[in-house]
């Protein structure tokens, strides 16, 4: 993974800048300082103009050199350069799609002028013929009037593309939204919302006293110090909502989002919420630190702070409707609006699901190293380098989470375009001498009822812990994952053994029983085997097979085992045989043993027996 993805970088961006390779960035928003004396802990705000316009395109060419060649670009500035800022990005190469407006509430009170109220936002592309721009995404579309105002059957029902005049209520404010007239705006001199779901006027008449003419320009009201949703350390901080709308529609999930000149991190919080991956730039170190902070806290998949999406409303907001007619049309509006908070909640758990999973194959893809699913979760060393791939990536959840959805993807065949070159080097005969105990540890797992199957146990931290410690003490001095991957080819075996084991008819010359305590393995022979273990000489507890009995019950009971085993039945005993050459394969004969009894020995893997 590129050190500088995922992260704020601290340092001047067009340095930095520098450190990213050319074409490796789909999407930049920049939101630099406006040069109009604003009080920034570490940035002279007050440069000469030409001094000013000279570093804008130093950084505006950097930003170029990054991008893609079907690159978006969307800039954000002030009155004070909008012009000579426009220019120069399309003297560098930028090819201008819109010029929008961005007009917000509680505008800041200027000197002998009005107040400044809005900001500008470009749409800078590379390739006129070529740039991402998601229309067809619903939360790219709202209503149209014929729907939220008339409730017009004919109505398109996944509405249309918004206009550039947007008003999008903050998370959290209180009050209805106006303007700010006078500078003295208060949310204790406001009354409560007339409707706390209502997110934007679609229509102008909507806003009595605020916006009103339909221009090309969108409407969010600034995050103000009263709002919830400001970071609480950057005086600039813009909504969530505006930079939701730009990096759904000019850019899809997975792609890498720039922002030079971080601040509060609001465009790397969106884009991260939105499954993008982004890098960042800061020049202060409060900022980067706070930065940091805020994309700890959220997750792929979180909701945009403030709402989005409108709800039908009467034809005024606040206007008392007259009538039955009237009643029966509101009545229908607010069945139409239910209907369409549930299908957006329903859609926004669906997304949510959807960029994790995505994560979870980027988490793989970055960490597996060639080798496949199984190997990743059952790896102790690959399964870290996931588990920390999917925390970086902010991905919802926990080990047991990631993991269990890394075996979902793997056998929905969600990940069969990564390639797996690698493969696992264990054979029967490698893991011959200790697969009973990963057997026994896996079977007294699943009878205890702390899982129901194998996968779960890998997935679960806590669970593989306690098969780790279980199967080590019956078979000492291996690996951890020679252990777990035992267990996983005695399961991607036991139902083929099961079918073969139908054939095989099961042999009765066992060796004479005698007590484990009394065996001498070493008079055995180092040939392929069966053995059987009772506890009271009726009643199987194991039936084994091994390519080498002598190696194998050396192992399982020899010397201090006999007391490891002693925790599992007090009193065992066991009775061996030799077996000829055999075609049947590993574990059918096991099978056919285990088969024979009416009740399950209760130490073998149930997939071994009748299905």
């Amino acid at each position: 993974m590129n050190p500088l993805l995922n992260t704020i970088q601290l340092g001047d961006c067009i340095k930095q800048m520098g450190k990213l390779p050319a074409g490796s960035v789909d999407l930049a928003f920049a939101d630099p300082p406006f040069n109009i004396g604003y009080d920034y802990d570490v940035y002279d705000d007050s440069l000469e103009h030409q001094q000013y316009i000279a570093w804008s395109r130093e950084w505006i060419s950097a930003v170029y050199r990054v991008l893609k060649p079907n690159g978006t670009f969307w800039l954000a500035i002030g009155d004070e350069y909008a012009a000579e800022l426009k220019l120069a990005s399309q003297d560098i190469g930028f090819h201008c799609r819109s010029w929008v407006v961005w007009y917000y509430t509680f505008g800041v009170n200027c000197a002998r002028k009005f107040t400044r109220s809005h900001a500008h936002l470009f749409h800078f592309i590379k390739d006129p013929a070529d740039f991402t721009f998601r229309d067809d995404d619903l939360d790219n579309r709202v209503p149209s009037a014929r729907e939220l105002v008339y409730n017009d059957k004919r109505a398109n029902s996944i509405g249309r593309l918004p206009d550039d005049t947007w008003i999008i209520r903050p998370a959290d404010v209180v009050g209805e939204v106006v303007s700010d007239d006078d500078g003295t705006w208060s949310p204790n001199l406001l009354p409560a919302p007339s409707d706390k779901n209502r997110t934007f006027a679609l229509r102008p008449q909507d806003m009595d006293g605020g916006f009103t003419p339909p221009e090309d320009t969108w409407y969010f009201p600034r995050v103000a110090g009263t709002f919830k949703e400001r970071a609480g350390f950057h005086g600039c901080q813009m909504p969530e909502q505006l930079l939701g709308r730009i990096i759904r529609t000019c850019s899809n999930p997975g792609d890498v989002v720039l922002d030079p000149f971080s601040g509060s991190a609001t465009t790397l919080a969106v884009a991260k919420k939105l499954g993008r991956a982004y890098v960042g730039f800061e020049l202060s170190k409060d900022y980067v630190r706070y930065g940091l902070e805020r994309l700890d806290s959220i997750c792929v998949g979180d909701r945009l702070d403030g709402s989005a999406e409108p709800l039908k409303s009467a034809p005024r907001t606040g206007e008392k409707n007259k009538g039955r007619g009237e009643k029966q049309k509101k009545s229908a509006r607010l069945n139409a609006a239910d209907q369409r908070k549930q299908a957006t909640e329903q859609r926004y758990e669906a997304v949510q699901l959807e960029l994790t999973l995505r994560g979870i194959v980027e988490a793989f893809r970055l960490s597996h190293n060639g080798f496949s699913a199984d190997r990743v979760v059952a790896d102790p060393d690959l399964n870290c380098r996931f588990l920390s791939a999917c925390n970086r990536l902010g991905i919802v959840g926990d080990p047991r989470t990631w993991n269990t959805l890394l075996f979902r993807l793997r056998k929905t065949g969600k990940l069969a375009e990564i390639e797996t070159v690698n493969r696992t080097a264990i054979e029967w005969k490698d893991c011959d001498a200790y697969l009973f105990a990963s057997e026994i540890a896996l079977q007294s797992l699943l009878d205890e009822g702390k899982a129901e199957s194998l996968d779960e146990i890998l997935c679960d931290p806590v669970l593989t812990a306690e098969f780790d410690e279980f199967v080590r003490r019956l078979a000492p001095g291996y690996a951890t994952f020679q252990y777990r991957w035992a267990a996983l080819r005695l399961r991607k075996v036991a139902k083929v053994a099961r079918t073969r084991a139908a054939t095989l008819s099961a042999p009765k010359r066992f060796a004479p029983m005698t007590p484990v305590e009394d065996l001498a393995p070493a008079t055995l022979p180092e040939t392929p085997g069966l053995y059987l273990l009772s506890d009271n000489r009726k009643s199987k507890i194991y039936v084994g097979e091994t390519l080498n009995l002598r190696r194998r019950l050396e192992l399982q009971f020899g010397g201090a085992q006999l007391v490891e085993w002693s925790r599992i039945s007090s009193s065992t005993f066991i009775e061996t045989l030799s077996l000829p050459d055999s075609n049947a394969g590993m574990l059918a004969w096991q099978s056919c043993l285990v088969r024979r009894f009416k009740q399950r020995p209760r130490l073998n893997y149930h997939e071994l027996a009748s299905a």
